[in-house]
């Protein structure tokens, strides 16, 4: 899978993963499309890792959204902290 189905994978992980997140985030889209992105990428690093599955068959398989969005939330939750610890 290319890097740019990586990045429409993380823009609809980040969003996803910001509606499963309740609270108020420090940031607006273009934090949400960097998490995403960068979670998706941590989701499928840790889904190999930990699981030893390949995780990246493909963009319409479950796998790949689920380690995605759970990477999402991930990097959420440490953004939350690190952003509010700062203000």
């Amino acid at each position: 899978m290319g890097i740019i189905a990586w990045i429409v994978i993380g823009l609809i992980a980040g969003a996803v993963a910001k509606a499963l997140t309740p609270g108020k985030d420090p940031g607006g889209c273009l934090v949400t499309i960097v998490i995403g992105i960068v979670g998706g990428l941590l989701g499928g690093w840790l889904g190999q890792l930990i699981f030893d599955v390949d995780g990246l068959k493909g963009f319409f398989h479950l796998s790949t959204w689920i380690t995605a969005v759970v990477g999402s939330v991930i990097v959420l939750l440490i953004y939350r902290l690190i952003a509010g610890r700062r203000g």
